[in-house]
């Protein structure tokens, strides 16, 4: 019994609404759908322009040009906004005063891909759609043949480097040579190596550890490539345009070696100095060896005559 009442009910409900929907029509439907009757929202979390209020009326308008609410099409309407490439959902419908409701989702790239000279974006469901001519989204550059199967995990890799603090500062750009995927660094010239996109977290972990235990005391300009694809071990490549004079440590080294050479002369002046004054004070005491009858003439009187004096002084 309980279930026949329920059904009851919800026949009247439908029979209620359907009455008063259609009354509405009736009612509204040789007025003109202005723009102050048509309402459009974006529901987008992530703001995104690639769609205005404006192609929307436009939309609106080619859809019913009598501009009626009677004459209007809801379900093409909503099909013509949803054949839109930017547009991810649509919902039109009207309201009982005869406002028009458009409840529109546009999708959000995650990644831009350029392969053989193309560029198209690529949302969060791996949906692809073409490039805007008036809107350009900031999101992470992908290149190389990525297969549109691999276009989800690729999204779900760029929206872990977007959330981790450290890989946004890293990781500039993807790209795929072959089979295997690399990590463009915003630091030095080297690229990370990560293979296939399984494993994603532990790999990027490893990085990490690699970066803070023994990248940061290296030259960025070492490495060509570092590839963290293989299980528990890191593999580098050398630069091979890479000067070991333009490590830090050398140009110590050589800073260090230029000082040395500065002082070096010194010393020589000093030991020169040294030897000029030992000459001279040798050719002086020659000179004074060569004239001893002059010490003897007037020291040796005065030297004399002084214990005279002393003894003409008598105290006693």
């Amino acid at each position: 019994m309980k279930n026949k009442y329920r059904i009851l009910k919800i026949a009247i409900t439908v029979i209620i609404l359907g009455f008063l929907l259609s009354f509405s029509l009736k009612k509204f439907s040789g007025q003109k759908i202005t723009d102050e009757k048509i309402s459009v929202k974006m529901n987008e979390k992530t703001p995104v322009y690639f769609i205005d209020e404006k192609d929307i009326k436009q939309i609106v308008i080619k859809v019913n040009p009598s501009g009626k609410v009677g004459d209007l099409n809801i379900p093409e309407l909503e099909k013509k906004i949803n054949a839109l490439p930017a547009v991810d959902s649509a919902n039109v419908y009207l309201n009982l005063n005869g406002k028009l409701n458009l409840d529109i989702k546009q999708r959000v790239p995650v990644f831009r891909l350029n392969y053989n000279g193309k560029d198209f974006y690529v949302d969060e469901k791996g949906n692809e759609f073409p490039i805007s001519k008036t809107y350009s989204h900031p999101c992470m550059l992908v290149t190389g043949d990525v297969k549109k199967n691999e276009y989800e995990k690729v999204a779900e890799l760029v929206s872990k480097i977007d959330k981790d603090d450290f890989s946004k500062k890293y990781f500039i750009g993807i790209s795929k040579n072959k089979d295997s995927y690399n990590l463009l660094t915003s630091e030095g010239n080297y690229k990370v190596e990560i293979g296939d996109l399984e494993h994603i977290d532990f790999k990027v972990k490893g990085f990490k550890t690699f970066v803070e235990k023994f990248l940061v005391f290296q030259d960025s300009q070492k490495y060509s490539m570092i590839s963290v694809k293989y299980d528990n071990q890191i593999v580098t490549t050398l630069n091979p345009y890479f000067k070991e004079n333009d490590s830090i440590l050398k140009v110590g080294h050589k800073d260090l070696a230029k000082a040395a050479t500065t002082v070096s002369p010194i010393k020589k002046n000093e030991t020169t100095t040294k030897s000029a004054a030992k000459k001279l004070s040798s050719s002086s005491k020659s000179k004074e060896a060569v004239k001893p009858k002059e010490k003897k003439k007037a020291p040796d009187k005065k030297a004399a005559t002084k214990p005279k004096t002393k003894a003409r002084v008598k105290i006693e």
